[in-house]
């Protein structure tokens, strides 16, 4: 395998490792849970989804052809709470969250090696298809924590955890280094664990 394409399973790797973080923080809530905001300056789970939806049908749709700021999206919208009104249900919010994923999966496994160093443009400006791969895959794992956190926060004690549980970082290590060393991607083991 050569670099380009180790680049590209990597990446499809860790969406797909962000993409089981989210869903794996979202089972845990009950639907109202979702739609709660703090305070004014805060996003509920479900605008986070509503804004990763929008994001990632906006960039993935038509990724090497068209600028992936697209006309037809809504940015503002993908924050407006008041929208969220009509459509309160955890199915809506889960459909939201699979359309997303499902476009940025089927473009990125579209891809090949040598486009990696075509050049793609969001809001007029150029990236390579590598660059703009890492760009998502900094601002999608920034929010998938924002809903990690806030869910933690709205179940409180009754949260199972998601990583190395507290105190238990000295059991995982040992079990790590008890094994042989080997070469493999590092969301391998973490995706078994959230299954």
């Amino acid at each position: 395998m050569n670099v380009s394409e180790d680049f590209l399973r990597s990446a499809n790797r860790q969406f797909l490792y962000y993409k089981t973080l989210g869903e794996k923080a979202i089972e845990q809530l009950v639907p109202e849970q979702l739609f709660i905001s703090l305070n004014d300056d805060t996003n509920s789970i479900a605008t986070i989804v509503k804004h990763l939806h929008g994001n990632m049908l906006s960039r993935w749709t038509d990724f090497l052809t068209t600028d992936g700021e697209k006309e037809w999206r809504n940015r503002d919208g993908e924050f407006d709470a008041s929208t969220e009104l009509s459509n309160q249900t955890k199915e809506h919010v889960l459909k939201q969250w699979n359309q997303g994923w499902e476009c940025l999966f089927n473009t990125l496994n579209s891809l090949k090696p040598e486009d990696l160093s075509k050049i793609i443009y969001i809001r007029n400006e150029g990236h390579t298809v590598l660059e703009a791969i890492n760009r998502q895959l900094a601002h999608y794992p920034y929010h998938v924590g924002q809903m990690v956190f806030y869910a933690k926060i709205l179940k409180k004690s009754e949260w199972t955890s998601l990583s190395i549980p507290k105190n238990k970082s000295n059991d995982y290590n040992a079990d790590k280094f008890s094994k042989d060393k080997s070469k493999k991607h590092f969301t391998d083991d973490e995706l078994d664990k959230l299954k």
